[in-house]
């Protein structure tokens, strides 16, 4: 899916920075909850990717090379939380766009912006920032989000971009043997 350009300023309904150039973010998500056997864990303590994406892409691009780093094949719903921790009720959350426009609430705050609506840039990510990814509300897959980096400029090539793997992909069920994948 082609990420929306950011020079109206615009972003999920919202005013944005306005860039006359692409910024590169460097992203760690490290995978810190979630349905795992206890031996998969023991012989993978720490399930990371590093990822490189650009600015004017959105969300919803983040999720998808996340998503598929991790050799996940079932879609879920997901979101991506900027609070102090998950679940945070005081931080912004951005949603899927059949969520965001369905004027059902469930309660909570509503969300900050659609995933497929909102840029990495939009969010003025700063160098350190921690926030959350939350994949398959029913087996709780939780990923911690660290901004490593932001660049003006970056290799020649499609993005987003895996440029690092730590540890194996987790089974995306726990009852699946490797082999029935």
């Amino acid at each position: 899916m082609a990420a929306k350009s950011k020079k109206s300023g615009k972003v999920g309904g919202q005013a944005g920075p306005t860039l006359t150039h692409r910024r590169f973010y460097r992203l760690k998500i490290l995978l810190i909850m979630g349905m795992v056997a206890e031996e998969f864990e023991k012989s993978n303590p720490v399930v990371s990717r590093t990822i490189v994406i650009r600015g004017d892409q959105t969300l919803e691009d983040l999720h998808d090379v996340i998503f598929e780093s991790h050799d996940r094949f079932d879609h879920h719903m997901y979101e991506f939380q900027f609070g102090k921790k998950p679940m945070d009720r005081k931080g912004a959350r951005y949603v899927m766009p059949m969520i965001f426009q369905d004027a059902f609430d469930d309660g909570g705050d509503p969300a900050a912006g659609s995933v497929d609506q909102t840029t990495i840039d939009s969010l003025t990510l700063k160098v350190r920032q921690l926030f959350f990814y939350w994949f398959d509300f029913g087996d709780d897959w939780w990923h911690q989000i660290e901004v490593e980096a932001i660049e003006d400029s970056g290799p020649a090539g499609k993005y987003p971009k895996v440029v690092e793997k730590v540890g194996k992909s987790p089974p995306q069920y726990m009852e699946m043997d490797e082999d029935e994948e």
